[in-house]
């Protein structure tokens, strides 16, 4: 019975023979496909020929322009922001009160030194000149009056010692009576009181006709007040006034205001640790001033330093200097911002056109091309920027070949192929 079981059990787990022979198209497909898959980078290996390995194709040259870094002399400048002002600015106000009868210039126009600006209404100063100068000639005529009187009364004076003089000796001789002679020791000393209150006139009437000396002087004076000339050469701003109004003298309000600007200065402030240098090559010879518009390259004037304050500012450890500049060519206006690069001296450095420096982060570095025509990136130290170069003060060589152009494209090693540079 247990043989039984055993034997249908064993044949209850046998399979059917049609799915057995079922799986052998599938194996055979199944084998084929891994031979094909093993089979192709074999062949992406082989040369078709020869059935040999080959290498990988090299990357291309990356086309980029260069140049040589220079050794020059380069200037040793400290940079910073100034202001450039006025050389000397005016603002003319009126000294007399009066109506404005004409305006002889436009606002922002050149002026001259004694040109004529401003005419107000000079009649009520023409008719107060004319009252002083005749009050001048009467105190003259009472001057004079006062001299007559004083010459006439100086000749009785004089007649009046004689007769004392001549009645003191008849007295003493006993020929006069004594009453006699007391009448002309009176008389003398009345002429004597008289010429000496004639002298008190003259000089009370010479005052006088200083005074009215005076006054003439001070109505020609604000007379010629009313004609308002420029007392510089300069340009005029903004006109305040205009014909008709009227001006208050000396007000606190200008009514306009003349810059000269042939010559110009800039001001700026340098580190006050900067100071010993500057004057140390100030006293060997002038020293050059550039300035430049902010942010850009291009110099717009060059004057030299003129000045330097004679004191540090403590709030900013800042020392205040001045460069004047000729300004011909009006490149400078009053209130302009430039960039300025006060020249020290001179020296030898290493340069490269600017486009060559990179940014990085680890800091500025450039494309160094070597002699098998691959790159090396290389971190420099940069200084001074000078127009379209800038100074590298550590990492480079004089002759060293720089990527100028295409560095995007460039990793370290790379291969390069050098452009030549088109003119401009």
């Amino acid at each position: 019975m247990s043989d039984a079981r055993l034997s249908q059990a064993t044949h209850g787990a046998r399979r059917p023979r049609g799915p057995r022979y079922q799986t052998r198209p599938r194996l055979l497909a199944a084998g084929v496909a891994w031979a094909l898959a093993a089979s192709l980078p074999l062949a992406g290996c082989s040369d078709d020929a020869t059935g040999k390995p080959s290498r990988a194709a090299a990357p291309p040259a990356v086309p980029v322009t260069a140049a040589d870094a220079l050794e020059k002399s380069v200037p040793l400048q400290l940079t910073a922001v100034g202001n450039a002002m006025a050389y000397t600015s005016v603002a003319i106000k009126s000294q007399v009160s009066g109506q404005i009868v004409q305006v002889h210039f436009k606002e922002g126009q050149d002026v001259a030194k004694g040109e004529l600006l401003f005419t107000i209404d000079p009649r009520p100063f023409e008719a107060a000149l004319r009252q002083a100068e005749a009050a001048l000639v009467q105190r003259q005529a009472e001057g004079q009056q006062a001299v007559a009187n004083l010459e006439r009364d100086t000749a009785q004076l004089a007649n009046a010692r004689v007769q004392e003089r001549r009645y003191r000796e008849l007295v003493e001789r006993e020929l006069v009576a004594r009453e006699q002679y007391d009448q002309f020791q009176t008389g003398l000393a009345t002429m004597e009181a008289t010429v000496q209150a004639d002298h008190a006139a003259v000089a009370n009437a010479q005052a006088s006709a200083r005074a009215a000396q005076a006054l003439v002087d001070n109505a020609k004076l604000q007379l010629a007040y009313t004609t308002i000339q420029a007392p510089i050469d300069g340009r005029t701003g903004n006109v305040m006034v205009q014909v008709g109004n009227v001006v208050k003298g000396n007000d606190d309000s200008p009514i306009v205001v003349i810059n000269q600007v042939h010559p110009i200065y800039v001001s700026f402030s340098v580190p006050e640790q900067h100071l010993g240098d500057i004057k140390k090559y100030r006293a060997e010879g002038s020293l050059r001033v550039e300035v430049r518009p902010p942010h850009q390259t291009q110099t717009l004037a060059t004057g030299t330093l003129t000045f330097i304050n004679n004191a540090v500012d403590q709030t900013t450890a800042t020392i205040q200097l001045k460069a004047t500049f000729a300004n011909t060519d009006n490149a400078l206006w009053p209130g302009q911002f430039v960039d300025v690069a006060l020249t020290l001296t001179s020296r030898a450095a290493i340069v490269v056109p600017s486009q060559a420096i990179q940014a990085g982060q680890q800091g500025p570095f450039l494309f160094v091309v070597k002699a098998d025509q691959t790159v090396e990136s290389r971190p420099v130290v940069v200084g001074t920027r000078l127009g379209a170069e800038t100074v590298v003060e550590q990492g480079l060589r004089a002759g060293e070949l720089v990527v100028t152009d295409g560095q995007l494209r460039l990793v370290p090693g790379a291969r390069v192929e050098i452009k030549p540079v088109k003119p401009s």
